[in-house]
């Protein structure tokens, strides 16, 4: 479940400052799945790491799954990140890990056991299965975005933030990733919130919003 109320976000603009967010409230529903689409600059990415405890609104309040994250200080942000799965534009893989590893960390780092089977069937189903061991320099861009995805979904996350997870990808497997992401979010009941500038991908997802003048509009 996610609550936010009366959202501001500011960001200098010149000798003033612009607000990103304008008073902006929102409510998700628990394994609600919905794409969040806009312009360039309207905000989508700011949204998303207010969601993610990256960033702390100027005001207004946020509450993940009944957790008042706007109120936390930096070691308790860093918790609750660690229970969220994320999925970034630029995959932020540990270089020296081999994908394989690359995939379990979170879900490791949280304490949680994944065994090879589950590595190996996630890293099957998103075109990796013979790729385990090789590390992230040998891998094209497509590849890293994929083992970001796997890495996020073997965390188990309630709440699941995608920011263009198939930016760097064909149609092709743009299609296939979303499908998996959709039913997996499905089948585990999480959240999924993806950012996307497709609409023919938002257009599949259940619901759809787009940020406009720092507000969401159905």
């Amino acid at each position: 479940m996610i609550q936010l109320d009366e959202i501001t976000f500011r960001r200098r603009d010149g000798a003033g400052y612009r607000n990103v967010l304008d008073g902006l409230s929102w409510s998700v529903s628990g394994a609600e799945q919905v794409a969040l689409t806009g312009d360039s600059g309207s905000g989508k990415t700011t949204l998303l790491n207010i969601l993610a405890g990256l960033l702390s609104p100027d005001s207004g309040t946020v509450r993940i799954n009944e957790q008042a994250i706007h109120t936390y200080n930096a070691k308790q942000l860093a918790l609750y990140r660690r229970t969220i799965g994320m999925i970034f534009q630029h995959y932020q893989l540990l270089s020296p890990l081999n994908v394989a590893d690359n995939m379990a960390f979170q879900a490791r780092l949280n304490g949680r056991t994944v065994s090879h089977k589950e590595i190996t069937i996630m890293a099957e189903r998103l075109g990796l299965g013979d790729k385990l061991d090789v590390y992230p320099a040998q891998l094209s861009g497509g590849e890293q975005q994929r083992v970001g995805i796997a890495r996020a979904l073997l965390n188990r996350p309630s709440v699941l933030l995608a920011d263009e997870p198939t930016g760097n990808l064909d149609s092709m497997r743009s299609q296939e990733v979303l499908e998996l992401l959709m039913t997996l979010c499905q089948e585990q009941r999480v959240n999924l919130i993806m950012v996307t500038h497709s609409r023919a991908l938002a257009a599949q997802l259940p619901r759809q919003v787009a940020l406009r003048d720092g507000r969401l509009h159905e």
